[in-house]
């Protein structure tokens, strides 16, 4: 049974190739013997060679040999390590070339410095580990059935809910004072549980756009936040208002489907342009501007001005991550089914 789920025309093709005379003897098991044939021994020497040459051919038709083609989990390897070098190859020319184009002027303080880098480092520490517990609750969540009732659940209560539950944790963080930090730990953690529970719905795409999309936003942020790290003091930080104008705009574009009618058909396209690209464009100015402003942030907690607070930086990068992912993942899906 399994050779002929594997091959099941393998039957057929063996039944066209036996041989048509009119002179074949079959002998089914309920019918009564034979009588004696009055036809000559080379009449009864070709039905037997035909038999077994019938015989041969269904045998040969299920044999399994070593000169099988190659199975689809060999070739999908190959096609995921191309890939991936691919990806690299991406990640790595997008440092250098915005790099080079957007940092042209350093810093002339002799680098950043030891206060600075460690501010830094650890913001981008509690930005992966917040990354790290989205993904693992939102798998989760998805394993548990939470996405299936998530989807049939009325689009402005979904909207609604998740608005008020990501803005009153985050709030929430941002007014807790560092010194209370199991409070603000614990409000962090609802923020990024907050943040599982909408996204967890992405579980249903095919894990190698995932990690593709993920591999691609890492590259994106990597380098943008190297331009940033390296960049003169405050060089950026006027991108504050036209990014929130940008980040409005964004956001109204990607409240169309809900509100306009599904005939308007080209308002809808170029929405969703808009809400795709535009985003893209918006949050890595975010991831930009967010940099230098942590910067200036350490330099400000150095001089005593304001408290050291990691976990309040790391939601704005947390937030620009997963903008950008979320994108990244709708473009790879589009541009799969278009295959």
């Amino acid at each position: 049974m399994a050779f002929v789920l594997r091959r099941p025309f393998a039957v057929a093709t063996a039944i066209k190739q036996i041989p048509k005379s009119s002179n074949t003897a079959v002998r089914y098991i309920h019918n009564s013997p034979f009588k004696a044939s009055s036809k000559s021994n080379t009449s009864s020497n070709f039905a037997a060679s035909s038999f077994s040459s019938a015989r041969q051919t269904f045998r040969d038709a299920f044999k399994r040999t070593y000169m099988q083609p190659a199975s689809p989990v060999a070739q999908g390897s190959g096609n995921l390590t191309q890939k991936l070098l691919y990806g690299a190859a991406l990640v790595g020319g997008t440092m250098v070339a915005t790099n080079f184009v957007f940092n042209r002027e350093t810093r002339e303080d002799g680098g950043m410095a030891p206060y600075e880098q460690s501010y830094l480092n650890e913001t981008f520490l509690h930005t992966g580990l917040g990354i790290g517990i989205i993904g693992v609750a939102a798998r989760a969540l998805h394993t548990s059935g939470w996405s299936y009732r998530l989807m049939a659940t009325n689009p402005w209560v979904v909207v609604g809910l998740s608005l008020a539950a990501s803005i009153g944790t985050m709030f929430g963080t941002f007014y807790t004072p560092p010194e209370n930090y199991i409070q603000k730990y614990a409000l962090w953690g609802g923020f990024n549980l907050a943040q599982a529970a909408v996204l967890s719905p992405l579980m249903f795409m095919s894990p190698a756009i995932l990690a593709r999309a993920g591999l691609y936003t890492l590259g994106m942020m990597g380098s943008i936040a190297f331009v940033g790290a390296t960049a003169k003091q405050e060089k950026y930080l006027y991108l504050g208002g036209p990014l929130l104008a940008g980040v409005a705009i964004v956001a109204i574009s990607g409240f169309a489907p809900l509100v306009l009618p599904a005939t308007a058909a080209r308002t809808l396209m170029w929405s969703e342009r808009l809400w795709l690209y535009g985003g893209l464009a918006v949050f890595g100015g975010f991831t930009l501007y967010d940099v230098q402003k942590i910067l200036h942030h350490a330099r400000l907690a150095e001089r005593g001005i304001v408290k050291r607070d990691v976990v309040n930086e790391s939601i704005s990068l947390e937030l620009d991550f997963l903008n950008i992912f979320i994108r990244m993942v709708q473009i790879l899906g589009m541009r799969n089914n278009k295959r």
